[in-house]
This record gives structure tokens, C-alpha cells and sequence, in this order.
């Protein structure tokens, strides 16, 4: 159940009785009526959003009642619009009805049936305007720039300020964080919200490519550069000028090759191998690392003035077990992303599916559980499986943290999910989780969340 209450109504009328009396109903009824003489001082308070509803008498001297509804019909055809008719004019109603007015009133009118009206338009107003900002978030999601971060934990948010801040600057990156917990994600994303997003993005893993050919790859050869080198190869660095080169796995570039890295680094320029003549660079370099890379130096594994170079800005990507919030936000992403793939509906998660997600050490990090998530939207929906059957090690026990722990990151994700879900709106969460109100504030404060950051906010 929603409060409208004070909810805007214009009356537009030229009789300043009806005027009066219509305002003192609705504002009894705990409205916020405004009176208004003529149609076109109501056009002008007209706003694209406008939370409210119209009530209009049809003759009226000027603009009439039924060409303020065409107009608004024009502007806004979501907006209710409540037009009040002569005693008998059936046809006139009935011509206002197929034009898209909302309702009509039949002079005289009870205020019961005003207020009912005017109650059953300003409820319709209030989901199309929740429907037409649910549709632009997910349009905006699915338009912005790079690939999509999901999360809302405080880690997530820092990531996305920080990947906000830098993505405009020329400076080269480097990304610290395990295996699976979207290093290539990203430094796609860095790359599309740049300026260079029009630009290639080229990647190369040095930990999948053989030492033999990764300095061909990276600088390309002159024909004859080699044995076997038939033809000139144009290198990756060269081939991304204008845009980004993201080395994934760099603690695994042999350290030869790190010395000419850093001169590519340091000089912007690359030299194909059997050549002699320098090629300018255009380029912004990301670099991806799951090791300590001062660590490495340190052991000699790793060039200590390559470290200090790729050091000027390092993003560290948060494992899974430290957003354990954002895992069922994240397994649901994934879920219906298999299910629109695959042609199969996603089973529910259920409280013991959550609880088994959260228990859950997540080595593998956001790669383990999109896996997950596609291998339970394609067994699950043929064979009723259950998460913890599909999960190798889904007992509290497989968690290093103690029961109450689990207990209360359980509640707080599910608090979470459904103020996502509701738009932050308190009173659907209450009904949704059955919490009187006190109870609910009382764990939005235990756990540090804010309703309002739910209800405009799109998910990084």
C-alpha cells in the first residue's frame, strides 16, 4: 500500500465555487489541490514529470476542456486526466473517454466519488512515473559506456569512484586484484568511458603466450626479422595506437622483455624487431596483475623500475569474499543473463539458495559464480537442482566467519535485495519483508543503509 498523500491536483474550472468546494474535498482528503481558471494557466504548471493528476471541466471559455486533453494527451499521454461533464451529456463523456481522459465526472458529483477519482488516477500516475524511470535505468545501463559492474557494497563503490575519476585521464593503470574478480572487465570499461573509446582495445594474456613469440607479438617483426618471419607483422602496440593495450598476467612477461617494455613505457614509441626506425605511440597501457608486484621486485621475479613505472595509479579489485553483500545481487545478474541466452527461465532463489551463496568461500571469485549461475539456470531448470547441491562446499562450516556472523550478512543482503527491488521505498519493504516500520529503521541503522540510496541509483 503507497502514501499519496499530497499528491498534486489541478482543478481548472471558470466557476469559482466549484473551484472552491472541489479544493476543500481534496485537500481534506490529503491532497495538494491547486485552482486554476482557464486550461492554459494549467498547460503552464505542466512539468514532464508531473506527480499529479488533472480534474477539468469541459465547457469552458477559452481553451476548452477537450482540447486540454488532446494537448495534454500530446505532451504526456500517461498523465490522468479527469474531465467534468453537464448533467445528461452521455456523448460528450463518452467522446472524452475514447479521446483518453482517464475518467469523467458527472456534475453534480459527490465529493466521495471526486476523491476516488482523483485517488485511483494519482496511483496510476504514480506507476507509470516509477515504470518510466525503472525502463531509462535500464536503458542508461545498457547504453553506458564499458561493460557493466554490478555490486552496491562500500568496495564496489570506491572502485567505480575511482574508475569515475581516472577514466578521463591519460595516466596508464594498473589493476591488482585475484584471479576471476574482473580484472579484464575492467580495463574494458576504462577503455570504453575514455576518450579513446572509438578506438581499438587490444589484450594480450603474457601468461597464455609462449616466450618465444610474445616479444613478435607485442612489437611485430620486419619480413625475415627471424627464421620463419615470412612477411612484415604488425605488433599489438602498434596495431592499438589511438587507443588502450591491456596486458593481462604481466608478473608473467620474461624479464628481458620487461626492459623493453618500460623503454615503450617511458618513450611512447616501438621499434618492429629487424627494424631500425622508431614508430610513435598513441597509447594507453592497463596492466593486470593477481601477485604483488612490489613483492615480486623485491624477490627478483619482477623489474623493480618497471614496478615504479606502472605504479602511478593502481586500482585494487575487491575478491568476492569481501562484497559477500553483492552476491546475490551479482548471482541473479548472471542468472538472467544465461536464462535470456539459453532460451530457459531462471529458477527462483529461494532463503536456502541465499544461504548457501553467502557460506560459500568463492576461490574462484565473480567467475566462480557466474559459472554457477549458468550451470544452475541450465541444470536446475531440467532437474529441479538445488544451489548447495551444485555448490561442492555450501555448509557454514566452509566459511571462515562464526554463525552470527553468516546470520547477519544474511539478513542485511536480504534487507538489501528488497530495497533494491522496491525502489528504496519503506513501506513496500515492510510488507515485502513483514518488519513493522520501527524494526526496519532499526536495521537500516544496525547495518548502515539508506533507503534513498536505492531509489535513483543505478548499480555500477
Amino acid at each position: 500500500m503507497h502514501d499519496d498523500s499530497g499528491s498534486p491536483v489541478l482543478i481548472i474550472d471558470d466557476e469559482e465555487h466549484l473551484r472552491i468546494t472541489a479544493s476543500q474535498t481534496l485537500e481534506l482528503a490529503g491532497y495538494a489541490p491547486e485552482a486554476l481558471v482557464s486550461a492554459e494557466a494549467a498547460l503552464e504548471r505542466l512539468t514532464p514529470d508531473f506527480p499529479g493528476v488533472l480534474v477539468s471541466d469541459i465547457r469552458m471559455p477559452g481553451m476548452d476542456g477537450m482540447s486540454l486533453l488532446l494537448e495534454v494527451r500530446r505532451r504526456d499521454p500517461d498523465l490522468p486526466v479527469i474531465l467534468i461533464t453537464g448533467h445528461g451529456d452521455i456523448s460528450t463523456a463518452v467522446e472524452a473517454m475514447r479521446e483518453g481522459a482517464w475518467d469523467f465526472l458527472e456534475k453534480p458529483f459527490a465529493g466521495e466519488r471526486l476523491v476516488e477519482v482523483v485517488r485511483r488516477g494519482i496511483e496510476k500516475r504514480r506507476l507509470s512515473l516509477e515504470n518510466r524511470q525503472l525502463k531509462a535505468e535500464l536503458e542508461a545501463q545498457q547504453s553506458a559506456p564499458g561493460p557493466r559492474l554490478v555490486g552496491r557494497t562500500s568496495a564496489m563503490q570506491r572502485l567505480a569512484s575511482m574508475m569515475q575519476r581516472i577514466s578521463q585521464v591519460e595516466a596508464d593503470v594498473l589493476l591488482f586484484g585475484e584471479t576471476g574478480t574482473g580484472k579484464d572487465l575492467v580495463a574494458r570499461s576504462l577503455h570504453e568511458r575514455s576518450t579513446r573509446s572509438g578506438q581499438p582495445f587490444v589484450a594480450i594474456n603474457c601468461g597464455a603466450v609462449p616466450e618465444s613469440i610474445i616479444e613478435s607479438e607485442l612489437f611485430g617483426h620486419e619480413k625475415g626479422a627471424f627464421t620463419g618471419a615470412m612477411e612484415r607483422r604488425i605488433g599489438k602496440f602498434e596495431y592499438a595506437n589511438g587507443g588502450t593495450v591491456f596486458l593481462d598476467e604481466i608478473e608473467s612477461m620474461p624479464l628481458g622483455l620487461q626492459v623493453k617494455l618500460l623503454r615503450v613505457l617511458q618513450e611512447r614509441c616501438v621499434e618492429r624487431l629487424g627494424a631500425n626506425v622508431p614508430i610513435p605511440l598513441d597509447i594507453r597501457v592497463i596492466a593486470a596483475t593477481k601477485v604483488d608486484l612490489k613483492v615480486a621486485a623485491d624477490e627478483g621475479r619482477f623489474r623493480e623500475d618497471l614496478y615504479y613505472r606502472l605504479n602511478v595509479v593502481t586500482l585494487p579489485l575487491p575478491p568476492l569474499r569481501e562484497r559477500r553483500e553483492d552476491i546475490p545481487l551479482l548471482f541473479q545478474h548472471f542468472a538472467v543473463v544465461a536464462a535470456n541466452r539459453s532460451g530457459l527461465e531462471a529458477p527462483p532463489l529461494d532463503a536456502a539458495g541465499i544461504s548457501a551463496l553467502m557460506a560459500h568461500d568463492w576461490p574462484g571469485n565473480v567467475r566462480e559464480l557466474r559459472n554457477l549461475a549458468e550451470r544452475y539456470v541450465l541444470l536446475g531448470a531440467a532437474h529441479d537442482y538445488r544451489l548447495d547441491a551444485l555448490l561442492d562446499s555450501a555448509d557454514p562450516g566452509s566459511s571462515d566467519m562464526a554463525l552470527p556472523q553468516q546470520v547477519e550478512l544474511f539478513e542485511k543482503s536480504l534487507i538489501s535485495q528488497s530495497l533494491a527491488s522496491h525502489q528504496g521505498r519503506i513501506p513496500a519493504v515492510c510488507e515485502h519483508l513483514g518488519l513493522p516500520r520501527k524494526t526496519l529503521y532499526d536495521k537500516l541503522k544496525k547495518y548502515g543503509l539508506k533507503a534513498e540510496d536505492y531509489r535513483h541509483a543505478t548499480t555500477p
